[in-house]
């Protein structure tokens, strides 16, 4: 009998109680260190979009760059950071957003997106939204069209993906964790 064929749920690692009690972090570093893991995961994210009409990949601080890139390359587009305030030269605009004690900003440059421009949003995991939410504004305030939204983990028990599909976006994830 032929072993089971591993997914990318399979190279994601989970530590309890991170970063503090009760939370149960799900780990994608394990996953990035897998050359099979990787490449499996930026297949997979990028699958729907092969051939759609995009213009550049958006990548949401921090994990989302590495998936980003790879997926811009792939795709033979560019690709555009979001990252948290104050750490992009240049002039930029910026979004804030809710975090579940406090709020945090971020921005992107102001000529990082050409209006009309086709955009895919990427980033590892997708927990309440806020993060995606305030990219998308960010990326739509520049003209920008957001085509797609795309995550490694979807937590649905926190309700990113409802936030998401209620502002009309696409989201595509590869797996779930409920309960997180």
């Amino acid at each position: 009998m032929k072993p089971a064929q591993k997914t990318v749920q399979d190279y994601i690692r989970t530590i309890p109680d991170f970063p503090h009690e009760g939370i149960m972090f799900r780990d994608v570093t394990t996953l990035f260190a897998n050359p099979r893991g990787f490449r499996m995961a930026v297949d997979q994210l990028l699958h729907p979009y092969a051939g759609a009409d995009i213009d550049v990949v958006v990548g949401l601080e921090a994990r989302g760059f590495i998936l980003g890139g790879a997926i811009a390359h792939q795709l033979g587009k560019g690709f555009v950071p979001i990252r948290k305030k104050g750490k992009l030269p240049g002039q930029t605009i910026e979004q804030s957003y809710t975090l579940e004690y406090g709020e945090a900003i971020v921005e992107i440059h102001d000529d990082a997106i050409e209006a009309g421009a086709k955009v895919l949003v990427v980033d590892d995991l997708l927990a309440t939204g806020g993060t995606a939410e305030a990219g998308i504004k960010l990326i739509e305030k520049l003209g920008g069209d957001v085509v797609g939204c795309a995550f490694v983990i979807d937590l649905p028990d926190l309700g990113g993906r409802a936030r998401l599909e209620g502002l009309g976006q696409e989201v595509h994830a590869l797996c779930a964790y409920a309960g997180d």
